[in-house]
């Protein structure tokens, strides 16, 4: 006796059928559906494979003695010479130290301020004194580094400088904060720390806006304080974003950025100023090596990209998410 037919309910989903998926035409619905997401995307897809992804075709002449007017086609190949160069030279453990002790005291000083920030203001309750606030921490992020380090210039200088004219004022003897090596690092980490903390706060704002209130109510009800309920629910509810953050930092271990270091540095300071970034800029730009710039610049990337496995692998060990 044969089996009664299966009798489909109205409104059910029909039966999986064994014809193929067909992922391309799923695809492209998905994306039609979702098309404005996709619009407001495509500056940001078409700044990156412009300016990050399609650059990447000219490390090559990271391997080449390359000659502009041969071009990279013509050049001729020498292999790892300039990495062997990079490595044997004596200013590459000068370079190495520089930097990253200069990364250290970014990632210890500069990292925790955000977060503190964050922290502080989401503790205010008058609306408009926050608000007020936020504008004036957020202002020195859209000043350019030309302007952040000619406002200390005029500040710091020994020739007329208001916070030597204090000093002298005082009794003191006036400090050559922008030619002395051992006030260089402390005045780079204070202007990184002026300039980004205000605009770092917005991402763990953001974050903190997703606690759950009531979590705060039942802890003030069990009898818990402002730093309890800081310590137990707010950043254990923002440690995500603390740890993809943190991760991100770990990856520009090596990449402090040319602007800001070349404005500081001069003959005098230039022992402890003289980093990979301003390197290749005086290889490359000056000296033209582009080839040995350019394995340089290699090099950092390839550290920072070590450096971003690694701190994601730690980081899904100890539980979180990380970037990827």
């Amino acid at each position: 006796m044969s089996a009664p037919p299966l009798i489909r309910r109205q409104g059910a989903a029909p039966p999986p059928s064994d014809a193929p998926v067909r992922p391309a035409r799923h695809r492209a619905a998905s994306i039609w559906r979702h098309k404005t997401l996709y619009l407001m995307a495509l500056p940001g897809i078409v700044y990156f494979l412009l300016f990050k992804y399609m650059p990447m075709g000219g490390l090559v002449i990271a391997f080449q003695d390359y000659m502009p007017f041969l071009g990279v086609a013509e050049s001729p190949w020498v292999g790892f010479d300039h990495f062997v160069r990079l490595f044997t030279e004596d200013t590459f453990f000068m370079l190495l130290g520089n930097t990253l002790i200069v990364s250290l005291l970014l990632l210890v000083f500069s990292f925790p301020v955000p977060i503190i920030l964050a922290l502080m203001l989401n503790e205010i309750r008058s609306r408009v004194f926050k608000r007020s606030l936020q504008s004036i921490v957020y202002l020195p992020h859209f000043m350019s580094w030309v302007i952040v380090v000619s406002l200390f210039y005029v500040l710091l200088t020994t020739d007329g400088g208001a916070i030597n004219n204090l000093i002298a004022g005082a009794g003191g003897e006036e400090i050559g904060f922008l030619t002395d090596p051992d006030w260089l690092r402390p005045m780079y980490v204070f202007q990184n720390v002026w300039k980004s903390a205000g605009w770092g706060t917005i991402i763990y704002l953001a974050a903190l806006t997703a606690v759950d209130v009531s979590l705060y109510e039942a802890a003030e009800l069990d009898g818990a304080g402002r730093w309890r309920q800081t310590w137990h629910i707010t950043l254990p509810a923002i440690r995500p974003t603390i740890v993809v953050m943190f991760i991100l930092a770990i990856g520009d271990f090596l990449e402090l950025g040319f602007e800001h270091m070349f404005l500081l540095l001069n003959s005098l300071n230039r022992e402890v100023a003289e980093i990979f970034d301003t390197y290749v800029y005086t290889a490359g730009i000056q000296n033209g090596q582009l080839s040995y710039a350019t394995a340089v610049g290699l090099f950092k990337g390839l550290v920072g990209l070590l450096l971003v496995v690694i701190a994601n692998r730690m980081a899904k060990k100890f539980g979180e998410e990380g970037v990827y």
